[in-house]
């Protein structure tokens, strides 16, 4: 008898016109999409209009696609419009059925939901309702709701009447009434709730939760059957904004499970005992509630290390979850789900199996999760023909969606202040021509982009560099080695990948001080539109034990989480002398560069995060930094030869006016010797000495005509408007060379030291590509043949 039953049930899901619900990639609310096969089976047509059964004895009419790349043959894909009309979640079974005798519409009457349209001002069905209905011919259903979005926002309605009744058509000559009152929401009519297609960036990880949570929830019997306990606990960790708790909510809600959130320090309290029992009175109100979700938001304020804190109420508190999540029955359909966003400082009893079972790292999204999260937040919104979010998901790398939905908020704040001259604040309404022609555009968002930094960078002095190439002068061959070191990694990984190579992990940039080493480093920063954190080495020193080498290791976290990113330490002598040889030091210096070292070291090939140092103390800086797979290339950045000393005097004054008279290449080859930093000064000062003059000449100017007796004619001085020959003559009298002949002679002797120790100048050929060696000995010949 039970065999025929299970078979019974199986032979019924295996009915071809019953299948399974699955999100929609296309976000229209008349649409659903099915497998050719699945269509072939039901003798169903791309375009048709069917009938679909949901639960509650809800059904509706909807225009049929094919999909065979997201759709297998058992499912169908909804949106959440559609799936909150037929009342069912992601992973319920509908029926489908076709509907031949669907008519097209004389009329329908449509009233918006009243919570939807405060605020809303002009004609709804100008604004709204005819868009949406122009040339679409989409079937309508009597009782269902329906979300249009537009000018910003979205609006719901609800199909009120259909004539002819129940179901209809709404055609080109189909009359469309929205006059009444609006209509009040009911309970279960809502399409706002946090839904699966709310959550972008995290596929992976919200597969894994569904699999812990759905499972358990909906399906107890699975486990039971298979004789295993389901999961109790998921503990989901990432950095601030990376949607940890949205995620909560949206299983939530798509699971329908009664869903109780604590935030952790609500709970406590200063009474004794009383911490404890709210802890108590949450899980017995969600088992009373089951099917239900217990959510702890910010878990590590209540159940941080017990050897770690003092306060004795957290130590109880962490006793009194211990021993609640032990004591939830194996079948009580509660699952504990917790969040944070510093997992290390969780109570390790907390995350053994049989507590928190799994964790997930819901961490920072790549470039295809970015876009996602993009086109969610985007999606009511009023967006230009030429707002490309692909490129604006590019141009965020390390921002999380708390980020990117403040990016959207801020590109369209930008699109309202333009509109502030012919809004007037003091009308109770604007303009409906004024909201239908504000649009957000690419220039918004730009905009936007320039006043938004990642937020795991916030506390982090953080500068976009606004250097480019071009106010690099000379050193050719350093860019080019620093485009194929930096920017080709995150610009052509894919090249990478085929030739089976990892990109170099640093760059060390010596020579002496005014040469441009800081400045290449912002250059490559801004070309391959990398996030950029410049680091002064003696920052990172503090005088309490631990927390210079902690200081290191967050500023690599940091920097992974807002990978691709470029990590500049300047002055990197200051922390990474040779160890030991500090005299009377606590060895704090020496611990730190220990944490330098481990961290390059275990730098992960997928987060491309460059470290690029620069100093002037090369000889002194601790060997195991510069060798291969740490610091990989050491390139010398030497005093600029005369074509770069032109190409740096045209780099600082490309934006200023210089006299034709002026012969830029006669400086250039009197300032021999000179640093970049030296040229920069020469150019400023002469600069200075025209202003100098311009405003002399003007003060003059202005005493003549105050002191003229009136009808006598001016002898007015013109205004100096460029930079002359004799200012540079002026501010050469000034110059002096930063760097002496034996600060030269001691940095090329370091340079020619370290090719020698790396077999630099050594000839290699392959036997086959050289000629015979003549004369040679019979006896180790190949050899010589070899390493000529």
């Amino acid at each position: 008898m039970k065999k025929d039953y299970s078979t019974a049930i199986l032979e019924k899901k295996k009915a071809p016109n019953r299948l399974v619900v699955d999100e929609a990639i296309d976000d229209d609310n008349s649409v659903v999409s099915l497998n050719s096969k699945t269509m072939e089976k039901l003798q169903l047509f791309r375009g048709d209009t069917f009938l679909i059964k949901g639960k509650k004895r809800r059904d509706t009419i909807c225009i049929l696609l094919e999909d065979d790349e997201n759709c297998d043959e058992h499912k169908i894909l909804m949106n959440k419009v559609v799936r909150s009309n037929l009342r069912v979640r992601l992973g319920d079974v509908v029926s489908v059925y076709q509907c031949p005798d669907v008519k097209y519409g004389k009329s329908v009457h449509i009233l918006p939901i009243d919570d939807t349209i405060e605020g809303v001002t002009g004609n709804l069905f100008d604004a709204y309702l005819k868009p949406y209905f122009l040339g679409s011919y989409r079937p309508v259903r009597k009782g269902d709701l329906f979300l249009v979005r537009g000018g910003m926002r979205s609006v719901e309605f609800k199909v009120v009447e259909t004539d002819p009744p129940e179901y209809c058509i709404v055609a080109s000559d189909t009359e469309i009434f929205c006059d009444g009152e609006p209509v009040k929401r009911e309970d279960e009519d809502r399409l706002d709730e946090v839904g699966y297609d709310d959550v972008g960036g995290v596929r992976r990880q919200m597969a894994q939760i569904r699999e812990l949570v759905e499972l358990p929830l909906r399906h107890p019997q699975l486990f039971k059957s298979i004789g295993v306990k389901p999961p109790k606990g998921i503990l989901l960790y990432g950095p601030p904004g990376s949607g940890k708790t949205l995620i909560a909510r949206a299983v939530a809600n798509e699971t329908g499970a009664f869903f109780f959130c604590i935030n952790g320090p609500e709970i406590m309290s200063k009474m004794a005992g009383e911490s404890e029992s709210n802890l108590r009175k949450a899980f017995e109100e969600a088992e009373k509630n089951a099917p239900s979700i217990i959510f702890i938001d910010e878990i590590d304020s209540i159940a941080p290390k017990r050897d770690k804190t003092n306060g004795e109420v957290e130590k109880r508190i962490v006793s009194q979850l211990l021993t609640l999540m032990d004591g939830l029955k194996s079948r009580a359909h509660v699952v504990v789900m917790g969040a944070t966003n510093r997992p290390n400082s969780i109570d390790p009893a907390l995350r053994r199996f049989g507590r928190f079972d799994r964790e997930i790292d819901i961490g920072v999204p790549d470039e295809v999760g970015r876009l996602e999260v993009l086109r969610i937040h985007t999606k009511n919104m009023k967006l230009s023909e030429d707002v490309d979010l692909e490129k604006i998901s590019n141009n965020t790398h390390g921002y999380v969606g708390a980020d990117l939905a403040a990016l959207c908020t801020e590109a369209a704040l930008q699109c309202i202040r333009e509109k502030m001259d012919v809004i007037d604040l003091e009308d109770d309404s604007i303009d409906v021509e004024i909201l239908n022609s504000m649009s957000v555009s690419n220039e918004h968002f730009q905009t936007a982009l320039g006043t938004s930094n990642p937020s795991a960078l916030r506390e982090t002095v953080i500068e976009v560099p606004n250097v480019s190439w071009e106010d690099v002068g000379g050193l050719e061959s350093v860019k080019r080695e620093l485009q194929e070191t930096v920017q080709y990694p995150v610009e052509h990984p894919e090249k990478f990948e085929k030739f089976g190579m990892s990109p170099s992990k640093g760059v060390l940039f010596y020579g002496p001080p005014g040469c441009g080493k800081t400045l290449l480093a912002k250059a490559i920063a801004n070309e391959c539109q990398a996030n950029f954190i410049s680091v002064k080495g003696p920052e990172l020193l503090t005088m309490w034990f631990g927390e210079s080498e902690a200081n290191v290791r967050e500023l690599f976290d940091k920097a992974r989480q807002s990978a691709p990113c470029v990590l500049f330490f300047d002055e990197l002598d200051s922390i990474a002398t040779q160890r030991g040889s500090q005299v009377g030091d606590s060895g704090a210096s020496d611990r730190v560069l220990n944490q330098l070292l481990t961290e390059m070291d275990g730098m992960n090939a997928k987060k491309t995060v460059f470290i690029i140092g620069a100093t002037n103390r090369p000889d002194i800086i601790d060997p195991a930094l510069l060798r291969p797979g740490r610091l990989d290339q050491l390139i010398y950045i030497p005093l600029p030869d005369e074509d770069s000393r032109h190409q740096i005097f045209k780099a600082c004054l490309r934006k200023s006016p210089v006299s034709m008279h002026v012969d830029l290449r006669t400086l250039a080859k009197c300032t021999e010797g000179f640093s970049g930093a030296d040229i920069t000064e020469i150019c400023q000062r002469a600069c200075k000495y025209a202003i100098r003059e311009n405003i002399e000449k003007d003060i003059e100017n202005e005493r003549k005509k105050r002191d003229n007796p009136e009808g006598m004619e001016l002898d007015v001085n013109d205004e100096v408007s460029e930079i002359k020959a004799s200012h540079f003559e002026e501010s050469m009298k000034y110059a002096r060379r930063s760097v002496s002949d034996a600060d030269i002679s001691k940095y090329q002797k370091f340079a020619q030291t370290l090719q020698q120790s790396r077999g630099f100048g050594t000839e290699f050929r392959f036997a086959d590509s050289v000629a015979p060696a003549t004369g040679s000995s019979s006896a180790g010949g190949a050899d010589e043949e070899l390493y000529s």
